[in-house]
């Protein structure tokens, strides 16, 4: 199989079923920003350490990374058609299992976290906000036409468990959080 085909030289892509729709359409947006989160995932796991106690967590990546792609697929199929593997409530009630048991790990939240740390922390938050904008983009495609709404939920959800995936990450590290506090000072001051 090629993998160019020229078909898209002029502004224009195929949804599945081969409805043709300008790249700049809001359900092109919707799956192109998931892929860029599915992305972004596998760049912030590729700093991961590669050993055994890290095995549970990517296992639990390998699954909501193959869920995104369904999403996308979703997100591509044009409203009325049958979709291959649709997203459904237990796909969303896995992802606040996962947050649940990462976050009883964790010390308590008092504060604002800035994104950083471990350079796999500081990728899942850069996915976090990927995943926000992929969840925008579904819900200004649902405006328009119908929407799986349990995509958007798992989108919702994939976010808060990327924070949390990033603070756990950062804990079993040893990697200390930025926190964001009331006032801060200027080094000058």
């Amino acid at each position: 199989m090629k993998i160019y085909t020229k078909s898209g030289d002029k502004g224009e892509t195929s949804l599945v079923y081969g409805t043709r729709v300008p790249k700049h359409s809001p359900r092109v947006e919707a799956y192109g920003t998931c892929d860029e989160a599915n992305s972004a995932i596998g760049f912030a796991l590729s700093f991961l350490p590669d050993d055994e106690s890290w095995r549970d967590l990517q296992n639990v990546f390998h699954i909501i990374q193959t869920k995104l792609f369904h999403i996308g697929a979703e997100l591509a199929t044009p409203d009325g058609k049958k979709v291959g593997w649709p997203i459904q409530a237990d796909d969303v009630t896995f992802l606040e299992e996962q947050i649940d048991k990462m976050d009883s790990a964790l010390p308590q939240l008092t504060n604002f976290v800035l994104p950083g740390g471990h350079p796999t922390a500081a990728g899942l938050h850069l996915a976090r906000t990927v995943a926000r904008r992929a969840e925008r983009r579904s819900v200004e495609v649902d405006r328009q036409e119908a929407v799986n709404p349990v995509v958007i939920q798992y989108l919702n959800r994939l976010s808060d468990f990327l924070f949390v995936a990033a603070r756990y990450v950062n804990h079993k590290l040893g990697k200390a959080e930025a926190q964001l506090h009331g006032e801060e000072k200027s080094p000058d001051a």
